[in-house]
């Protein structure tokens, strides 16, 4: 495993230090440019248009929609101590326990998991692991795995990694087209 892009902002304060750097590296990997801004579709958070004609669904064999986030008052990754990050798997994992309906589910720690239960992220494609030598060089996979692991829901079409790359990268998937389930799923659990 390695990591499509080898620069890692180790602070917030990292993409106004070295914004020439950043800056550059944003504008040629995403197309952003500085003075660019976000715009969304709906404010409300909606996908709207057109489902995918019958013919083009049946081409696509799964949707997913994945975004990282880092929590407000901690430093990034490559900044946090182990007790930082046993901060957010606590907070994370208090908030991923209120959830009901279509995203309850369950958290596994890595320090903690059951041979069946490692077996099973694996073969549900969930589990991430160490290896990436960026991720190393970084900082970010110091006292792996402690305060680390994975929430998913029941049906598996919501998951939560915590404190990988991101602290929080939230997953929302399922078989077939329908993006706008898939989107909705995903701003449900966000909100």
């Amino acid at each position: 495993m390695d990591s499509g892009i080898g620069v890692y902002a180790g602070s917030h304060d990292s993409y106004t230090t070295f914004n020439k750097l950043f800056d550059k590296v944003i504008e040629d990997y995403h197309g952003h440019g500085l003075n660019d801004t976000h715009k969304a579709e709906d404010p409300n958070g909606a996908i709207t248009g057109e489902d995918f004609a019958a013919d083009e669904a049946a081409m696509i064999i799964s949707t997913r929609i994945r975004v990282g986030r880092n929590l407000a008052d901690f430093p990034l990754g490559p900044g946090l101590s182990d007790e930082q990050r046993a901060e957010i798997e606590k907070k994370v994992t208090h908030s991923l326990e209120s959830f009901d309906a279509d995203l309850k589910g369950k958290y596994y720690s890595l320090s903690s998991l059951s041979e069946a239960d490692r077996q099973q992220l694996i073969d549900d494609h969930f589990l991430f692991k160490e290896g990436d030598r960026f991720l190393q060089a970084c900082n970010l996979n110091r006292n792996w795995p402690n305060n680390r692991g994975i929430f998913h829901n029941t049906d598996k079409t919501f998951l939560t990694w915590v404190n990988e790359e991101d602290q929080l990268r939230v997953i929302s998937m399922q078989k077939g087209a329908n993006i706008k389930q898939v989107f909705g799923r995903l701003m449900s659990a966000l909100n």
